[in-house]
């Protein structure tokens, strides 16, 4: 397909298609490779009275106690929520990186920063409610230390939402986008030392092996992870919304709540409470986000060499 200038094209190419499946095929490899450790993760934020102890030591308490299942529960919600939001966030960054390509002289950070940005909000708010519901399903059943935390009686994800949108409201499905809109740094600042590492291993032409492209996808991935990590706990709090009467829910999270929730935390587990789970996280995001760039090159190099095409994937 050649490139003939344009928003139509920067939206419809097939390269840009790819690109997307691509980077949704590898989340959802990643993602279930290293499952158990995002559910190690989901229950240090949300259980308060959850003491935090190293990784294994969780994932073996929940074994124990759940069964080895338990440690899967909700992979489907999540993987098919991570599946859209991949598609949706990398659809929408390579869109940009195509129609920004001929634009005025920003530096290339700012522009990567700044598509990461964008990329972001349009995921958040077309993926939110698929996040809120897979929080819910994957918590379900679970055998919470905080006695406050209420369990949720869902048959599947089309049941969850109609539950939601009966009980509660649509509104609901919205819980924790303010600090989800705020968090699309996360994945932006993750792009813009992905692309800047990515450039400077491929100066010259060189070929970039895949264990660099692991090594960069993790380093990318902890930078982003560990300085947003207090507010993807109040994020996943809000999605999870099953205190008892305390509403900590609200539509979209207010500044309020993510402050008090913040406040609140600091003053019951001291500052580094703020970080509760943050050694699961790491564990998790990080090797999830190298072997998904991994696959992600792989598939677009793979697909454009089939299709003909004879892109440079380290632009």
């Amino acid at each position: 397909m050649s490139d003939n200038g344009g928003s139509a094209v920067g939206l419809l190419s097939y390269e840009t298609l790819v690109h997307a499946v691509a980077g949704a095929m590898g989340s959802v490899t990643a993602m279930t490779v290293f499952f158990p450790l995002d559910t190690a993760k989901s229950r240090l934020q949300v259980d308060e009275k959850r003491k935090a102890k190293s990784t294994p030591i969780i994932l073996a308490e929940i074994a124990k106690e759940e069964g080895l299942q338990s440690l899967y529960r909700g992979w489907l919600p999540v993987i098919s929520s991570l599946c859209c939001s991949n598609f949706v966030y990398f659809y929408t960054f390579n869109t940009l990186k195509k129609l920004m390509a001929s634009g005025p002289g920003t530096s290339r950070p700012g522009k990567d920063l700044l598509m990461g940005v964008v990329s972001g909000v349009v995921n958040v708010i077309l993926t939110t409610p698929m996040w809120v519901v897979n929080t819910r399903l994957k918590l379900q059943g679970a055998k919470f230390r905080n006695e406050d935390l209420q369990q949720t009686q869902y048959r599947g994800i089309f049941d969850a939402f109609s539950q939601i949108i009966a009980n509660e409201g649509v509104g609901t499905l919205w819980n924790g986008t303010l600090p989800s809109l705020i968090l699309v740094l996360n994945p932006a600042v993750q792009f813009m030392f992905y692309e800047a590492m990515k450039r400077r291993a491929g100066k010259g032409g060189k070929r970039i092996s895949s264990a660099e492209i692991f090594l960069i996808g993790a380093i990318a991935k902890a930078i982003a992870t560990t300085a947003t990590y207090p507010l993807q706990t109040v994020q996943a709090i809000l999605r999870f919304g099953q205190y008892k009467g305390d509403g900590k829910g609200g539509v979209i999270g207010s500044l309020s709540n993510i402050f008090s929730l913040l406040v609140d935390r600091i003053k019951r587990y001291g500052v580094l409470g703020l970080y509760k789970g943050l050694e699961a996280k790491l564990l998790q995001t990080v090797l999830t986000a190298a072997l998904m760039f991994v696959v992600y090159e792989k598939i677009t190099a793979a697909t454009f060499k089939v299709m003909g095409l004879n892109k440079k994937l380290k632009q």
